[in-house]
């Protein structure tokens, strides 16, 4: 017996798309800043780097395994405080921005630390030869040259903040994952979940196509 769809109702579907595509784009701009630069400084500091801060690469170090350790969830539930005092509200699509960013800019930077990790040292010592500043060097030398592996990095942080925000919905944060959870888990609306989770797969598809092209077209260069 073929699914008639008789519960969804597509204008709500539209709208919870919007709110999953504005969450997705603004976390993912405010983890790419934070997560870069986090990332830049977790390699700049660490073990025979330019800039080797034992004590301060531990830290930070310590606070990124800290934020990675604990479930999403939880997470949102824990800071809703601060959350609140962003954004004037801690549910709703405003209110998962600021959960969203702190989840995934940790997880961003330990990608973003690996990819510089995997530059070539021969490459950063022929720039420091030449009398390239520190700055030159990251710029132009580590940056430039693990462009293919952040751009992986992207894609990875991006699926995984389309998960993040279908999490959101148990704290009524808005989207698809909202939508799924009010009508198709607590109304045992079958229909609306399939739809749902289509789009979500549809999504991550499109992201990883896009994010393959990315790192195919830096990896010719």
């Amino acid at each position: 017996m073929m699914m008639s769809f008789e519960n969804v109702r597509w204008d709500e579907i539209w709208e919870a798309t919007k709110d999953t595509l504005y969450m997705l784009t603004a976390s993912l701009l405010f983890t790419i800043i934070l997560g870069l630069i986090m990332g830049v400084v977790l390699f700049l500091t660490s073990r025979r780097q330019l800039l080797q801060q034992p004590i301060v690469y531990g830290v930070l170090s310590f606070i990124v395994n800290i934020l990675r350790s604990v479930p999403f969830v939880i997470l949102m539930i824990m800071i809703m405080p601060i959350t609140k005092w962003i954004t004037g509200t801690s549910l709703g699509v405003e209110g998962s921005i600021p959960p969203l960013v702190v989840a995934a800019t940790p997880f961003f930077a330990r990608l973003v630390e690996t990819s510089l990790r995997e530059v070539d040292r021969g490459v950063i010592e022929a720039a420091q030869a030449m009398g390239a500043s520190k700055w030159d060097i990251v710029r132009r030398v580590l940056l430039s040259e693990a462009r293919p592996g952040l751009m992986a990095a992207v894609t990875i942080t991006a699926v995984t903040l389309v998960s993040y925000t279908a999490m959101s919905g148990v704290i009524g944060g808005g989207g698809l994952g909202d939508l799924a959870l009010r009508y198709g888990y607590q109304r045992f609306q079958t229909d609306v979940m399939l739809v749902t989770v289509v789009l979500l797969i549809v999504l991550v598809q499109l992201l990883q196509m896009a994010g393959d092209a990315l790192v195919s077209r830096y990896s010719r260069k």
